[in-house]
């Protein structure tokens, strides 16, 4: 249990956690990959006062946190291999889910490419801070 928290760069995880969910804010909304993604993505609507299902929302920090602190764990340890097999995994998963609820090839590419600049952020914001 000690390896989850010795070591940890606090500083760094949160900010690469506050930098990723602002980035995912930005990634689907309207002016970006939102339409695209929406349009690929059966039952959502960009519409109107679209306005994202609290449950996702907070499913996606979570996840936002647990990755930056995944990272957090691979900068003091230094398993680069373990977090590179880690992203391949959630793309693998992104990209099964995706197809199993019929999304469009689009919208699992614009959740994916999302995950893959997600890693980019807190790897940088670890080697940095």
């Amino acid at each position: 249990m000690a390896e989850l928290l010795v070591g940890v760069n606090l500083t760094a995880v949160i900010v690469s956690f506050v930098l990723s969910f602002l980035l995912g804010w930005l990634w689907f909304s309207p002016k970006f990959f939102g339409l695209k993604w929406a349009n690929g993505v059966p039952g959502i609507s960009m519409d109107g006062d679209c306005k994202p299902p609290a449950l996702a929302m907070t499913t996606q920090a979570l996840g936002a946190f647990g990755l930056a602190w995944l990272f957090g764990i691979h900068a003091f340890h230094g398993t680069l291999a373990t977090m590179i097999l880690i992203i391949i995994t959630l793309i693998c998963l992104i990209i099964s889910n995706g197809k199993f609820a019929d999304k469009s090839n689009i919208s699992v590419v614009v959740e994916t490419i999302y995950i893959i600049a997600m890693s980019i952020i807190m790897y940088t914001c670890q080697q940095i801070l």
